[in-house]
């Protein structure tokens, strides 16, 4: 199985599927499925703009609705999770994971599916240590706070991938794990991105829940995006434990390293998307316990009950089979001939996919609870006091990279 990754797509899904076709011809192999690590931008139309956090100069539709309104099919089976520059709207509709487009694979806020015999898990935005225990309180439309904090991991979606114990092949993450310079080259790394230096002798550079995941699941390929820069590094767990390599990749710019075509062995195809077990038997157990206000979810209270979930989710599979419920749009899509639009809120769309899925394991759909509306809004006043809101307190936040980067470059161009 040849497996193609890519590392921050920026709604270029048009280039990067075309730089895939143009390896097929010319190496002679064929392409299974993609993979991409975040900041995927599945924007549907005007509104979906409102909700990604970039600057009002970098808000532009791209290609991904081409894919969503059915005018272009992805070539290939694609898989992606969520950055901290996405149409987060759109994400929340698939919290559970879906088809975010034909043949386009959202993999949840949190996420396992398998892909023939190859198992393949991945965390959803970055990490944030101000709003990792926070429940997940946002909803469109977003203010300029929520905006932000509506792509930070949160501890609940991290402690449903710490109970997998099932071998994970590969694992996908948007910032790199905490500590991961210290498997590779990291004094070449900061030669090109000297910026780093500091976060990298602080420990901070990196998200501290994706080491956590990182030393918990072991997997053998590890892939993450975010800094738009290529990083390898080898990961020994343990004297004779098991190896992880990983690997982060650029963006999709010319002349950047953005993309990696890897072989793995696995069963004969053809292959396809499916549900996980184990998986699924997680997110039955922890749905009791979702947060969705500000409070921290109450991990204590949970009774894990683990074969007999697993032995009902099997059942069901069995019954119905493990494909993922079909694409169903529910927003109109962009149309060039008629752009200009006002980008007004027009409410809280059910996705059909995730009310299938959750009647599939009988659980109710929660996502547009807003019977709690306090925790919904708050005053600047409130903010500050709780931590949540970015007052300056960051001079350069690390979901700021594109700007950095910017900066960085034009000294550069000023140098040369």
């Amino acid at each position: 199985m040849r497996i193609a990754v890519e590392g921050c797509m920026h709604g270029d899904l048009d280039t990067v599927y075309k730089t895939l076709q143009y390896a097929e011809k010319k190496h002679g192999f064929k392409i299974d499925l993609l993979l991409c690590c975040g900041d995927f931008q599945a924007v549907r139309n005007e509104e979906d703009l409102e909700s990604l956090n970039v600057p009002r100069k970098y808000r532009s539709m791209n290609s991904f609705w081409k894919y969503y309104s059915g005018e272009e099919l992805a070539p290939y089976p694609t898989i992606f999770i969520g950055g901290n520059h996405e149409a987060s709207n759109y994400l929340w509709e698939l919290y559970y994971g879906g088809w975010a487009a034909p043949n386009i694979y959202f993999l949840g806020f949190a996420g396992v599916v398998k892909f023939g015999n190859i198992r393949i898990g991945g965390l959803s935005g970055i990490y944030n240590s101000r709003n990792y225990y926070l429940g997940h309180h946002e909803r469109p439309p977003y203010n300029e706070s929520t905006i932000r904090s509506v792509y930070h991991v949160r501890e609940y979606d991290v402690q449903k991938l710490m109970q997998v114990e099932e071998p994970v092949d590969i694992f996908l993450s948007h910032d790199w794990p905490l500590g991961i310079t210290d498997y590779g080259k990291w004094e070449e790394l900061v030669r090109r991105k000297p910026y780093f230096k500091k976060e990298i002798q602080e420990r901070t550079l990196g998200s501290a829940a994706a080491a956590q995941l990182l030393e918990k699941l072991k997997p053998p390929y590890w892939f993450s995006a975010h800094l738009h820069c290529k990083f390898a590094a080898l990961v020994q767990h343990g004297e004779v434990g098991p190896l992880t390599k990983f690997l982060a990749l650029d963006k999709c710019l010319p002349g950047r390293p953005f993309l990696q075509i890897l072989e793995l062995e696995s069963e004969p195809g053809p292959y396809e998307i499916q549900y996980d077990e184990e998986w699924l038997a997680i997110t039955r157990r922890f749905n009791s316990i979702f947060p969705l206000t500000r409070k921290r979810a109450n991990l204590g209270t949970l009774d894990l009950q683990k074969e007999d979930c697993h032995q009902w989710v099997r059942n069901r599979l069995q019954e119905r089979g493990a494909k993922p419920f079909e694409f169903v749009q529910t927003v109109p899509c962009y149309n060039p001939s008629q752009s200009g639009s006002s980008g007004s809120f027009s409410g809280y769309p059910r996705n059909p996919q995730t009310e299938s899925f959750l009647q599939f394991l009988e659980l109710p759909y929660i996502l547009d609870n807003m019977s709690e509306a306090k925790d919904l809004s708050y005053s600047p006043a409130s903010l500050l006091q709780s931590g949540s809101f970015d007052d300056n307190s960051e001079a350069i936040p690390i979901d700021d990279v594109d700007e950095l980067e910017e900066l960085a470059e034009e000294v550069d161009d000023e140098e040369t």
